[in-house]
């Protein structure tokens, strides 16, 4: 069984990105930056910006944090998105998500330039990566492609089976897989889903995204496959300092058991999730830069 280590191909890919980095401002004077919006003081949202600031500065970008108070309004934060729209020396835009339940996410994306959505979460962007069309990828479904590629998996012509339909990472990585670039046959699997393990047992590849401990077990698979691990979830632990341990959606010893390759929870696709986000970040500072 192999490990797909998820911390060394991104730190593989954050020296080519820091080289690009680079390479733009000593050619074109462009310094790529990112403005990274937080709204109120969710602890793993605090986090995971604060991950994003230091990736920045390692790879050689200007970083932009603006940090809003809960009670900020949908509207004040769109206004705050439309400048940054028309500020040239910003490049990538992300609104970190969840936002307070009075402001509709869907608002707030809309908002966002689609030149600048580095997330790749706005129509335009999401509806050009279903029809093949140049745009930004969403980065935790490219992370997942790429750890797929470098786990040395064949993609063309497999049976992949996706668990989970979310905007995020589920629907859109069943597209990515689908694509031409891939060319890997696709089943979508989620909540109406009767009998999940009748069409993971057929996989070559799984990438389970439920957001539920144990959604995968080493039974569900056919042996060999390549499961990609996009969950991450509390369990309680007494054992552990802070009384819980950070588990996958899948249950790890079991599955490692069957698999050919997996990533570990953590360590597999949450550093990829923000190296995919510099690369969009640099390549939208290239794109501005030919302008």
């Amino acid at each position: 069984m192999k490990l797909i280590d998820g911390k060394t191909l991104a730190s593989g890919m954050r020296r080519e990105i820091a080289a690009g980095v680079a390479k733009l401002k000593a050619e074109k004077g462009v310094v790529p930056g990112l403005a990274v919006i937080l709204v109120g003081d969710n602890p793993a949202s605090v986090s995971y910006v604060t991950a994003k600031e230091k990736a920045c500065e390692e790879a050689g970008m200007r970083s932009e944090e603006i940090r809003l108070p809960a009670e900020t309004t949908e509207e004040e934060l769109t206004g705050i998105v439309r400048r940054l729209n028309g500020d040239v020396s910003i490049h990538g835009i992300l609104v970190q998500l969840p936002v307070p339940k009075h402001i509709r996410e869907k608002a707030v994306i809309d908002a966002i330039s689609p030149e600048k959505d580095v997330d790749g979460f706005t129509p335009e962007n999401i509806g050009k990566m279903m029809i093949g069309d140049e745009c930004f990828l969403p980065c935790t479904p490219h992370g997942i492609i790429k750890l797929i590629e470098f786990s040395g998996t064949e993609i063309a012509g497999r049976h992949a089976v996706v668990i989970g339909r979310s905007n995020i990472v589920g629907k859109p990585v069943a597209a990515l897989l689908a694509r031409k670039e891939a060319n890997a046959t696709v089943t979508l699997c989620h909540t109406g889903t009767p009998d999940i393990a009748h069409f993971t047992r057929q996989a070559d590849i799984v990438v389970v995204a439920a957001g539920r401990p144990g959604t995968l077990t080493g039974g569900m698979l056919k042996p060999g496959a390549t499961v990609i691990d996009v969950g991450v979830n509390r369990v309680p632990d007494p054992s552990r300092p802070k009384g819980y341990r950070i588990v996958g959606d899948a249950d790890f010893e079991s599955c490692a058991g069957v698999a050919g390759a997996i990533t570990p929870v953590p360590g597999g696709v949450g550093p990829m999730t923000i190296t995919m986000l510099l690369w969009n970040t640099l390549e939208s500072a290239k794109r501005a830069a030919a302008r």
